[in-house]
């Protein structure tokens, strides 16, 4: 007989129930021992493909494959037990037609066992992210900001400071609410204009960069910890843990070259396992 667990996952409709609520406390995560650290404490984790940046050194985005989205959210779902956890969507795996981020967000689904996926445009991706509601995949939209869009857009600048340009930002919220979106995250968006669509639309805004105007909040983890050499302007950083284990590894480089390390008490004995 199998034992279920008590724990339960939150699901996109719990998110979806917060508007305007207890604030949403979302964080990224791409490893199964962060996950299991965040999980404690966040209601959403989110498996951005920022991981191109922070894992493997990509200056964008762009680079980062399927494949590399499915192997660190099968990762994070391993490590995770209570919050629900959404895969971004990279470049190049949806923008083509509504079928094919269909197939792409199936994949995800299968092969994570996630319970969300993310993916970047409002008014031009609204179809899309109708197509997918529909068939039974909650999808977290992204609108302001879009990192993917970075060659378009020539650079990461805040969005929607001028009054003039807060048009195609509200279309954007407007259509992907009305799309079936259970949530959206708003990036890098002036906070007159963040609170102004939070207070509009019926579903949740999570901001990164976006104010405290927004319902919910996101930050990349090691963005927050110290560990990226750089980071936006407006992250708040809450520990800064890359001296601590520059330092560490240096002690332990040390140790080793003096031949200090290891001492005969830390010798693993074969003999007992």
């Amino acid at each position: 007989m199998s034992i279920q667990s008590s724990i339960r996952r939150k699901t996109a409709p719990d998110i979806r129930a917060r508007k305007h609520g207890e604030p949403i406390v979302m964080l990224t995560s791409y490893h199964a021992h962060t996950a299991a650290l965040v999980d404690q404490h966040c209601d959403v984790i989110l498996v951005g493909d920022s991981l191109g940046n922070v894992m493997h050194g990509f200056e964008t985005t762009v680079p980062v494959t399927l494949d590399m989205m499915i192997l660190q959210g099968a990762a994070v779902m391993r490590g995770s037990k209570r919050a629900l956890v959404v895969v971004d969507m990279p470049f190049g795996s949806y923008e083509a037609s509504r079928e094919q981020a269909f197939h792409s967000a199936v994949r995800i689904m299968k092969e994570t066992q996630c319970g969300a996926v993310k993916l970047e445009g409002g008014v031009r991706m609204a179809e899309t992210i109708a197509f997918l509601s529909g068939r039974g995949i909650p999808v977290m939209g992204h609108i302001g900001l879009t990192p993917q869009s970075i060659n378009t857009l020539g650079s990461f600048r805040a969005q929607g400071r001028s009054g003039i340009d807060w048009g195609p930002i509200e279309d954007d919220a407007k259509a992907v609410a009305d799309a079936g979106a259970f949530s959206v995250v708003v990036e890098a968006v002036a906070e007159p204009l963040a609170r102004k669509i939070t207070q509009t639309i019926a579903i949740p805004t999570i901001g990164i960069g976006a104010s405290a105007a927004c319902d919910g909040q996101v930050l990349v983890l090691e963005d927050m910890l110290g560990l990226s050499p750089r980071t936006p302007k407006f992250v708040r950083r809450y520990g800064d843990l890359g001296p601590a284990i520059a330092a560490a590894i240096e002690r332990y480089a040390a140790d080793v070259r003096s031949r200090e390390f290891p001492g005969p008490e830390h010798v693993y004995d074969m003999k007992k396992g």
